[in-house]
């Protein structure tokens, strides 16, 4: 496996485990807090449910993101 190829598959890998984890950790919060993004319809929960998903998601990316960068600046010796 190329460096290229190692490096690709960890920025892909990282990126889904941080939405997936994300997601999840926002899902568990909502349905802690009585939103239910499965609920029949589309009330006031599931609504409010669905952006917490969405919201948790990303903020899951964005922190595999974050973390990939102080990642390579280590491995690089930037301060």
């Amino acid at each position: 496996m190329t460096t290229d190829t190692r490096s690709l598959l960890l920025e892909g890998l990282s990126d889904a485990i941080g939405f997936i984890g994300g997601a999840l950790v926002a899902f568990w919060l909502g349905r802690f807090f009585g939103f239910d993004i499965f609920a029949e319809g589309y009330g006031n929960s599931a609504i409010a449910g669905i952006v917490m998903v969405g919201i948790g998601g990303g903020l899951g990316l964005q922190l595999a993101r974050r973390w990939r960068r102080a990642q390579t600046k280590k491995r690089s010796g930037e301060p």
